[in-house]
């Protein structure tokens, strides 16, 4: 090290920025720590954490070593791990995990030097503690006591904490699944993060119809060891039955051009591609060019078919632009040798629709609207963002699916779209627009990340995303990280999940002949209490449903799922149904409905509920209002802003009215809301009273601690409901109502 001969008046200036010998002969830059990570006094510290030191300028690296960098934990002992550095930047990577609730010290000492030989000034040091240790959780997919899973489905675990992987990766046996006889199902078992996977071999399990096992033993570890509280995790689920004729198929639930009903789709672009969307996960081996076929005056249109299976979306791309003014058919083969489900079922018929094209080519741009979380710089949704958070980008039109994925919409740790992208999983919704990336792991707290999607991303028509965002989003966006992960609101429980209706032990009631329930229904009450309905758990025989309650020929409301009542059995045809099973799982149900509405009411409120939410445009958060609420001076919007996994809890001390006995209100989803993700908590007499004069549509679960009315007798006029009707303690009542029950 060169010396130098200092005079005091020098010796105190280099205290401050330089270090000078001769007063003024020679000048060094004295290198300093700017900042470090974790920070100084910094807790909840993940036990996976890096520990990096900024200087003020670039250091030499070689003077940056396991000597001058260290780690020690309580009584000082050493840490080991590697030590690297880059320009102004020393990182220290501990060889293990650290301990839980543990205080570490890190150490700089002033052997580290600039590549000109200027050492720090002194030793800089700083501390650090750990988080505490949680119980390990899991939850996992498909659900318990999951009925009629696909085949093809995945099959998966989802924990509270980062895990060590090989106790879960193959050829590890801590996650297995096996059939009725015992014999385990050949597989294997990917883990990223917190999340382990089980594929079957050929990707499908074997058996229709068939109950499975899945175990997670102890043998599963986090990253410190921790294994699942309360010993082995095993559930059961059980895949669809083999299709019987006649039963519910696939169907085409979009397409573009759009389909029918008439009229078609005109000036439609030459250079558009043409897709479809399916109602369910299809064989990406039957969406062929055998299954498809665009057809115009001239014959069929030449072109490739392709699957998007993050979207359920058949595309097809013509070879050259389509003739200008012509009307074409567009037809997707139905029956056996059509276009299969990943169950195996086929469409039940052939689906074709028609358009006609314009005269010009689209040359428009596609642009990013909306993007979640927003930006930093522009403060939009940005800070303290979950840890389990996907990022979402919404654009303007339709897009190509096969075009957004790990190449063109990618998210970078720091505050730039440079280095390397983390590894993660896109899939996009054609009927928002919106592209969803979730990390394959969990993001690490308090950190930077920026988000792009590139002009590699492409419309229907092959126009690649133009530069035009609109304020205050921007491309690429960045955002930063809290120190949490945030689960739902509240997750309902595998029993009450299937079901579109509850009424309590008192029973629910269907007046009219237009009532459907998409879903499953029941009652802690005995099958009596149940009227107006049938189920289609067994095939119909004749003319006459075999498990049928209490209809008459004005009062027949049809559940596309089962009927869980007490006993006995609701007609001699229906051994199955009004038995100790079917009330045990009612009894379930009814214990789940109650514990997520006491979840839904003990949730922190975010905001304050209007007494009239009529006409109004509703963000996601917890609204509280101790008295009555009503949607009957307009529609409500609910407004995702960008993120399909934004919630609304709504927690209301009295009654919910939705519309009044002359006009209908709605509930209004946007920008990727789900109906999922709609809880209303009704405390109150009389309860939840939905458009009492017919028609109109109501979002969400509404589970009511009174009874729930859907629409009033007489009226002929449907009501749907997109969510579950659950009533706690009284009856539910249905008149002439459509309930669709929401995945999970």
């Amino acid at each position: 090290m060169r010396k130098y001969r200092i005079g005091i008046t020098c010796f105190l200036a280099s205290l401050l920025v330089v270090f000078i010998a001769g007063c003024g002969q020679e000048t060094v830059t004295i290198p300093g720590v700017v900042s470090v990570t974790p920070a100084q006094g910094a807790t909840d510290v993940v036990v996976n954490t890096t520990v990096t030191a900024t200087f003020s300028i670039a250091m030499s690296p070689a003077t940056i070593t396991s000597s001058t960098f260290t780690l020690t934990g309580p009584g000082g002992t050493a840490i080991a791990g590697a030590v690297s550095s880059s320009g102004n930047t020393a990182t220290l990577t501990p060889a293990a995990v650290l301990a839980y609730s543990t205080t570490y010290t890190a150490t700089i000492t002033n052997g580290a030097a600039t590549p000109g030989g200027a050492e720090l000034l002194g030793n800089y040091t700083w501390s650090f503690t750990t988080l505490a240790p949680t119980a390990l959780g899991v939850t996992v997919t498909p659900a318990p006591f999951a009925q009629n899973v696909a085949l093809a489905a995945t099959i998966s675990a989802t924990f509270s904490q980062a895990m060590n992987c090989a106790t879960l990766a193959s050829p590890a046996t801590a996650f297995t699944v096996t059939d009725p006889s015992g014999a385990a199902v050949n597989g294997t078992v990917t883990c990223t993060g917190a999340v382990a996977t089980f594929t079957p071999a050929g990707g499908a399990l074997a058996l229709y119809g068939t109950t499975y096992t899945a175990t997670i033993t102890t043998g599963a570890t986090d990253i410190q060891g921790i294994s699942l509280a309360g010993g082995n995790y095993v559930w059961t689920f059980t895949t669809i039955p083999l299709p019987p004729t006649g039963t519910p198929a696939p169907t085409v639930v979009s397409t573009t051009p759009v389909s029918p009903p008439l009229p078609e789709d005109v000036n439609v672009p030459l250079n558009q591609a043409v897709s479809a969307t399916f109602s369910e996960p299809m064989d990406s081996g039957t969406i062929d060019l055998a299954n498809f076929s665009l057809t115009g005056p001239g014959g069929v249109v030449s072109g490739a078919v392709t699957y998007a299976a993050s979207g359920n979306e058949l595309l097809f791309q013509p070879s050259a632009n389509l003739a200008p003014s012509t009307t074409y058919t567009a037809a997707i083969a139905g029956g056996a040798n059509g276009v299969l489900s990943l169950a195996g079922q086929p469409m039940a018929a052939n689906y074709t629709w028609i358009f006609m094209t314009g005269t010009t080519v689209n040359t428009t741009a596609p642009e990013l609207v909306r993007t979640s979380p927003g930006d930093t710089a522009v403060g939009v949704q940005a800070s303290n963002v979950p840890l389990n958070q996907a990022v979402h980008a919404t654009f303007t039109e339709a897009m190509n699916p096969l075009t957004l994925n790990t190449t063109t919409f990618l998210l970078y740790t720091g505050t730039t779209a440079t280095g390397t992208p983390l590894q993660a999983t896109i899939t996009y919704d054609d009927s928002t627009f919106i592209a969803t990336l979730t990390p394959a792991a969990l993001l690490t707290a308090n950190t930077a990340y920026t988000a792009t999607v590139t002009n590699g991303a492409t419309d229907l028509a092959g126009n690649p995303l133009g530069t035009t965002v609109p304020s205050p989003y921007t491309n690429p966006w960045t955002f930063t990280t809290g120190n949490a992960s945030v689960m739902p609101p509240v997750v309902l429980g595998p029993f009450i999940l299937p079901f579109g209706g509850f009424g309590g032990g008192a029973g629910m009631t269907n007046e009219g002949i237009h009532t459907v329930v998409n879903g499953d229904i029941g009652t802690t009450g005995a099958s009596s209490t149940v009227t107006g309905f049938h189920d289609t758990s067994l095939p119909i025989v004749g003319a006459v449903w075999p498990c049928t309650y209490t209809e008459s020929p004005l009062n027949m409301g049809q559940v596309n799922g089962v009927i869980d009542t007490a006993a006995p059995p609701p007609t001699v045809n229906c051994p199955d149904e009004g038995t100790a099973a079917t009330m045990a799982i009612a009894t379930e149900a009814a214990g789940e409905a109650r514990t997520a509405y006491t979840t839904l009411q003990g949730l922190p409120s975010t905001g304050v509920l209007a007494a009239e939410l009529g006409g109004t445009t509703i963000y996601p958060g917890v609204y509280t209002n101790a008295s009555s609420v009503g949607i009957t001076l307009g529609n409500l919007t609910l407004d995702a802003q960008g993120d399909p996994n934004a919630s609304w809890v709504f927690q209301i001390g009295s009654s919910l009215t939705v519309g009044t006995p002359t006009a209908p209100e709605s509930v209004i989803l946007t920008n990727g809301a789900q109906a999922k993700n709609v809880f209303w908590a009704v405390a109150g007499l009389p309860g939840a009273i939905i458009n009492y004069g017919g028609g109109g549509t109501m979002v969400g679960t509404i589970i009511s601690q009174p009874g729930i009315t859907v629409s009033s007798p007489g009226v002929a006029t449907v009501t749907t409901i997109n969510g579950r009707v659950l009533a706690l303690t009284a009856s539910t009542t249905l008149v002439n109502t459509v309930i669709n029950t929401p995945a999970p």
